[in-house]
C-alpha cells in the first residue's frame, strides 16, 4: 500500500514538472526531488524520511544511490535541481543519471553542489544499506556487510538481518547470520520472551562476544532510595550500610551525592571555618586558647552554625539517623527480571564450561612443554643412563643443532625444504661432535664423575664462546614453514600452536625410533648389555668402548634434532642450550636414569608441574621455577632413583 502511494506521489510530481524536465526524470530522480529540501539541508534530525524513501522504493537503483550518497559522490545541479552521480573529468564533472546509469553530460564545478552528509547521516545511510548488502548477489559483499555488523550493530539492524537469513545460500554465512541474530536479539529485541529464548540458545557458546553481550545485562549500580525500592526497579540485592559490600562512609557519601543529606564537616574544614571567624581572641564567644579541646572547637562551630554563618555540624548520631532513613540496593541496568535471571544462569553455565576448557588448555600447554623437555632430555637420558657421564655440554649440542638449522636456511630459502634437510644434517653434525667429545675427553674420565662434570662444563663454555665469535651475540632467526604458522583453535578458550603440535609429534617419533633401536637392533642389544653388566658384555665379545662412543654420539645427535625443533619458536643464540640443560637433567633424574619410559614420565611431570605453578602464580615465572626445584628435591628424597628405577651400572648396582 505504502509503495503504491509513493509511486502515485512520484507520478503527480512528474506531471507537475516542465516538459523538458520530465524527459530527464525517472522514478528515483522523482523520489530525490520530492525530498530535495531535506537532502540539501543535510541535517541528521530531518534526513531520515529521505533515506527511508530511497531504501523503501523497491527500485533496483536504490542501493547505488545510497552508496553514492554515503560516499559523497552525489551532486546537485543548480540549473534544474536534479541529482546525479558526478566524477571529475577533463571538461568538468561527468554526470551519471541515477535511473538509467547513462552519462548525462558534463557540468563545471561551479554549476554543481556536492551533497556532503556528515558522519551521523552516513551512519543512517549505512543502516539502510545493510538490507541491500546482506542480500547482495556477491558473496564477498555479503560477508563484508556481515563483518561490519559483527563489529558494531544497533537495534535498527536486527530486522534486516533476520530478513536476510532465509534467502542466504552460503552455509557458512548463514550460520554467522543466525548467530549474530541471536546476539542482537539478546540486546535489542523488545520482547522479553524472545530475549530469554535467545539467551538459552547461546548459553552453551564459549565465544567472547557472547559473554560481552550477556555481561551488560547483569551489570549493577548502587542506588539509594527514600524507603523501599519501587516495584518497577530490578533489584539485584539490598545492601546494609556499614557492611563489607557498602561501608558507612561510602553509604553516606551516596546520600550527599544524591542530595538527600548535607555534607559532613571534615576536621580541616572545621579548623578553616573557626580560623575565618576569630574576633577579639574568641570564636562565637569561645576563647581561642581553649580550643585545644576538640569539644570546645565543636561548641564554637555549633555557635557559628546557630548564627547561620556556617553549615550545621553533623553528629555521628545524625549520620546514623540519615542512613537509617534510606535504603540502599544494587540495581540491574537491565530492567527485566526475567532477562537478568536468564543471563545470570547462562553466564554461570558458560563460566563452568570456560573453567573446564581452561583446564584443558592448561593440560595441552603442559603436554606441549613436556614434549619439548622430553625431546631435549632423551639424548641425555641415553648418555647418562648407559655411561653414567654427567655431560654439561649437552645443552650446547642443542644449540649446535639450532645453528645448523639456521645455516641450512641461509642456503635453502624454502622453509619446508630447509627443515627437511636440517633435521638429518643436525643429527649428523651433533653426532660427529658427540663422538669427538667422547673420544677426546670423556673416554679418559670414566668412573670419575666430578672430573667429567668439570671437563664438560669447560667444553660448554668453550662452545658457547666459539659460536658467539662465529655468529655474534644477536639472535638468529630459524623460520618455521608457513604450514606451521598459526594455531589449532578448538574454541575461544582452547588453542595450541601448530609448531607445538609438530614438536609433540617429533618427540613421539623419536620415542618410537629409540624403542626400535634399543629393542630391534644389534646396537640396542649391545647397549642394554653394557648398561646391565659391562664386564660380562666385554667377556661376550662386545666392545664397551665402541658402544659408549656410538651411544654418546646417538644421544648428542638427538640433542641436535631437538635444537632444530626448539629453534623454530625460541631465539637461536649461543646461550640457547643453557635454557634447557637444567630441565633436561631434572627430567632424567626424576624419571629414572637411563630409562626412556621414565624420561617420558619425568618430562610429563615437570612440564605439568611448571605449567600448574605458572597458572597459580602467573606474574612470577622465576618463583614458579623455584617451587618446581623445591618439589623435585622433596620428590628425590622419597624416590632417589626416580619414577622408574634402572638396574645395572647406571643404578649403582
Amino acid at each position: 500500500m505504502l509503495k503504491r502511494i509513493l509511486l502515485a506521489a512520484c507520478a503527480v510530481f512528474l506531471l507537475s514538472l516542465p516538459a523538458d524536465a520530465q524527459d530527464e526524470t525517472g522514478p528515483m530522480q522523482a523520489i530525490l526531488q520530492a525530498h530535495s529540501d531535506i537532502i540539501l539541508e543535510s541535517s541528521r534530525r530531518t534526513i531520515q524520511p529521505a533515506i527511508d524513501a530511497v531504501a523503501g522504493s523497491g527500485l533496483p537503483q536504490a542501493q547505488a544511490v545510497l552508496e553514492a550518497w554515503q560516499a559523497r559522490d552525489m551532486w546537485y545541479r543548480k540549473a534544474d535541481g536534479l541529482f546525479f552521480r558526478a566524477e571529475p573529468g577533463d571538461d568538468g564533472y561527468l554526470l551519471t543519471d541515477f535511473d538509467t546509469g547513462a552519462t548525462a553530460g558534463t557540468a563545471p564545478k561551479d554549476a554543481l553542489d556536492q551533497i556532503k552528509p556528515n558522519s551521523g547521516i552516513r551512519a543512517l545511510i549505512g543502516t539502510a544499506l545493510v538490507t541491500f548488502q546482506l542480500n547482495d548477489p556477491d558473496r564477498t559483499r555479503r560477508a563484508d556487510a556481515l563483518a561490519s555488523l559483527e563489529r558494531g550493530a544497533n537495534a535498527d539492524l536486527l530486522a534486516p538481518l533476520r530478513a536476510s537469513i532465509e534467502p542466504e545460500q552460503d552455509a557458512g554465512l548463514k550460520a554467522r547470520k543466525q548467530r549474530l541474530e541471536r546476539l542482537l536479539t539478546i540486546s535489542y529485541d523488545p520482547d522479553d520472551a524472545a530475549r530469554v529464548a535467545a539467551i538459552g540458545d547461546m548459553s552453551g557458546d564459549l565465544g567472547v562476544d557472547v559473554r560481552a553481550t550477556l555481561n551488560p545485562l547483569v551489570a549493577t549500580r548502587l542506588q539509594v532510595f527514600e524507603g523501599a525500592p519501587p516495584e518497577t526497579v530490578n533489584v539485584a540485592r539490598r545492601l546494609d550500610s556499614g557492611s563489607d559490600a557498602l561501608s558507612r562512609d561510602a553509604a553516606y557519601a551516596m546520600l550527599v551525592e544524591a542530595g538527600l543529606a548535607p555534607a559532613r564537616i571534615t576536621p580541616a574544614s572545621l579548623r578553616e571555618a573557626l580560623s575565618a571567624n576569630i574576633s577579639d581572641g574568641a570564636v562565637a564567644g569561645v576563647p581561642v586558647h581553649t580550643m585545644s579541646d576538640p569539644a570546645r572547637r565543636i561548641e564554637a562551630y555549633n555557635a557559628l552554625a546557630a548564627q547561620g554563618i556556617v553549615p550545621p555540624y553533623l553528629t555521628e548520631q545524625a549520620v546514623d539517623d540519615a542512613l537509617a532513613a534510606h535504603r540502599f540496593a544494587a540495581i540491574y541496568a537491565e530492567p527485566s527480571p526475567a532477562v537478568t535471571a536468564a543471563a545470570e544462569a547462562a553466564l554461570q553455565r558458560i563460566n563452568t564450561r570456560v573453567g573446564l576448557n581452561q583446564a584443558l588448555d592448561l593440560g595441552l600447554d603442559a603436554v606441549s612443554l613436556a614434549s619439548i623437555y622430553f625431546l631435549a632430555a632423551i639424548g641425555l637420558a641415553i648418555t647418562f643412563g648407559v655411561m653414567g657421564v654427567i655431560n654439561m655440554a649437552h645443552g650446547e649440542f642443542i644449540m649446535i643443532g639450532a645453528y645448523t638449522g639456521y645455516v641450512v636456511q641461509q642456503v635453502i630459502p624454502n622453509h619446508t625444504a630447509s627443515i627437511i634437510v636440517a633435521i638429518p644434517l643436525a643429527f649428523a653434525v651433533t653426532f660427529a661432535a658427540g663422538v669427538a667429545l667422547e673420544r677426546l675427553v670423556i673416554r679418559w674420565l670414566y668412573n670419575r664423575p666430578l672430573e667429567t662434570l668439570l671437563a664438560t662444563f669447560g667444553v660448554s663454555i668453550a662452545l658457547q664462546q666459539l659460536f658467539k665469535n662465529i655468529f655474534g651475540t644477536q639472535a638468529r632467526p630459524l623460520t618455521a614453514p608457513d604450514w606451521l604458522g598459526g594455531s589449532l583453535v578448538l574454541n575461544d578458550v582452547v588453542s595450541i600452536s601448530y609448531i607445538r603440535i609438530a614438536i609433540f609429534v617429533l618427540a613421539m617419533i623419536f620415542l618410537a625410533l629409540f624403542l626400535f633401536v634399543m629393542k630391534r637392533t644389534r646396537l640396542g642389544l649391545e647397549t642394554r648389555a653394557v648398561t646391565q653388566n659391562p664386564g660380562m658384555a666385554g667377556a661376550m665379545g662386545i666392545n664397551p668402548g665402541r658402544v659408549n662412543m656410538l651411544t654418546f654420539g646417538l644421544g648428542s645427535g638427538i640433542a641436535g634434532i631437538a635444537g632444530v625443533a626448539i629453534g623454530l619458536f625460541a631465539k637461536v643464540t649461543s646461550e640457547l642450550g643453557q635454557d634447557y640443560i637444567v630441565q633436561s637433567f631434572m627430567t632424567v633424574v626424576v624419571g629414572g636414569v637411563g630409562n626412556i619410559w621414565g624420561t617420558l614420565l619425568g618430562a610429563g611431570l615437570i612440564g605439568g608441574l611448571q605449567k600448574g605453578i605458572e597458572w597459580l602464580n602467573p606474574s612470577n615465572t622465576l618463583a614458579a621455577q623455584t617451587y618446581m626445584i623445591v618439589f623435585i628435591i622433596i620428590f628425590i628424597q622419597f624416590r632417589p632413583r626416580g619414577i622408574i628405577a634402572l638396574k645395572g651400572r647406571a643404578a649403582g648396582d
